[in-house]
């Protein structure tokens, strides 16, 4: 009997270090992909900046250089990320979406709506001047691509298929994208708690 409750025992035990395990894996992982939302390399970034609008032409040695692996693979070689991955599809948070490559601000997010495409789909960039368009004839397919006014970084597409008022959808790969709250609301908010 007593063999038995000592075995019960160190099964509750084992269960319960593994259960704690794993919930705390579970928050490095959530803390991990907040941190790439707020952070796409931009520590070893010398030219992000979300007020400089120079453009920015470096050599594709030097963006594999400074650009995260998975930023380099889609701003500099038209990669695509895989639907529904980016958090940023469902995120409705109120602030500015900046290109991830060079800070350059692209998308307000009261623009952003949801497209069901498994992409962050906005309707209207933030100026005229932060996004630049080519046609894009890959794959068998017409469409025309969307980059980064600033430093040409390949962003995604845009589609005649959007909500009004411009009828426009331009789908994004979030991997491509930083995001920064708006201080006011988060101000608003924090002092309403």
């Amino acid at each position: 009997m007593m063999a038995v409750r000592f075995t019960y025992i160190l099964f509750v035990l084992a269960f319960g270090l593994s259960w704690i395990s794993c919930s705390n894996s579970r928050t490095a992982s959530e803390n991990q992909k907040t941190t790439v939302m707020e952070n796409s390399g931009k520590s070893k970034n010398p030219y992000y900046s979300h007020t400089d609008d120079q453009p920015v032409s470096l050599s594709e040695e030097e963006w594999q250089k400074i650009l995260p692996p998975e930023v380099y693979r889609i701003a500099r070689q038209k990669g695509t990320e895989r639907p529904f991955s980016s958090p940023f599809e469902t995120l409705n948070e109120i602030g500015t979406y900046y290109c991830a490559a060079c800070g350059n601000p692209l998308f307000q997010s009261d623009t952003k709506f949801d497209s069901g495409c498994g992409w962050p789909s906005f309707y209207k960039p933030i100026s005229k001047t932060s996004i630049i368009y080519a046609p894009d004839h890959s794959h068998g397919m017409v469409r025309t691509e969307v980059m980064c006014g600033r430093c040409k970084a390949h962003l995604g597409h845009v589609f005649d298929d959007g909500p009004p008022p411009t009828g426009l959808r331009y789908c994004i790969n979030g991997v491509v994208l930083d995001f920064e709250k708006a201080q006011k609301a988060d101000k608003d908010y924090k002092k309403n708690l």
